[in-house]
């Protein structure tokens, strides 16, 4: 005869949602609204933001000091995220694969588009080509894996200019400002100057998404939105391409599909949907 003390019960809890633990659900979120702070907060404005009574939301810092996850300033008695939240925040970090797991589902964006699709990372040479994925009905194109793209007048480097870190694209960028400058038909809507770029990075940013429109490669045209780390800045760039030009366009289908598929790929995405 079976010890019935020792059975996992066959039923969840009642009150508790499937899969899951209710109460642990919201203390997790009490973490993440305090990670969004960005500085130490008070026990009311966490309880206020979390829509949770204040003694429900002590218990939970009580038992997050204990574990180390968080921290109280002693004299000002607001909460903070503690060395046990920093370390596990490290080994995250050190786990996400920004680059495979973006290529291993790029296949499902090109199909949802209809666009030939590719992965860029920023290698010694510039923005490099390292996946492409074509469509059913494939763009002629002379351009394959290890392609190395122009920083200034192609989509994919425009999305590196916006976000990569200035210190990474600097060189490259002083070679292509000084070849813009001596033939400046090349990058008709730059202005080769400090300036003309500092706008040109802040227009892509706000856009959300870099474009280009048949200057790099004639009869083609792009958009690329970059894949980003904890820091906000790009480890790699999703790009799609085709011949329609309203692909470009802010109301697009496409548009609106690659920033969805890049933010999802990116840290901050994958934080939001957990």
């Amino acid at each position: 005869m079976k010890n019935k003390k020792n059975e996992a019960p066959d039923t969840e809890p009642a009150g508790e949602p499937s899969g899951g633990i209710q109460s642990l659900d919201a203390a997790l979120r009490l973490l993440r609204v305090m990670s969004g702070y960005g500085r130490a907060v008070s026990l009311s404005e966490l309880a206020r933001d979390c829509d949770m009574p204040l003694s429900k939301a002590h218990r939970y810092l009580a038992s997050f000091i204990h574990a180390g996850l968080v921290e109280q300033a002693g004299r000002s008695g607001k909460y903070d995220l503690g060395t046990g939240a920093v370390r596990l925040g490290l080994a995250a970090l050190g786990r996400h694969d920004f680059v495979n797991r973006t290529a291993e589902e790029l296949p499902e964006l090109c199909a949802d588009t209809g666009l030939t699709g590719l992965l860029s990372v920023w290698g010694n040479q510039g923005a490099t080509v390292i996946r492409w994925e074509r469509t059913a009905s494939p763009t002629i194109t002379s351009m394959g894996l290890g392609t190395t793209l122009p920083l200034l007048n192609s989509a994919t480097g425009r999305a590196f200019l916006a976000w990569a870190p200035p210190g990474v694209i600097r060189p490259m960028l002083d070679i292509e400002l000084r070849h813009a400058r001596r033939n400046p038909e090349l990058i008709s809507d730059l202005t080769a100057t400090a300036q003309g770029v500092a706008s040109l990075r802040e227009e892509i940013r706000n856009a959300g998404y870099a474009t280009v429109d048949g200057r790099f490669i004639p009869g083609l045209v792009a958009i690329a939105a970059p894949v980003l780390d904890w820091q906000n800045e790009a480890q790699a760039v999703v790009t799609l391409i085709g011949t329609d030009q309203g692909v470009t366009r802010p109301q697009s289908d496409a548009v609106a599909s690659l920033m969805e598929f890049a933010r999802k790929q990116s840290l901050a995405g994958t934080q939001e949907d957990g």
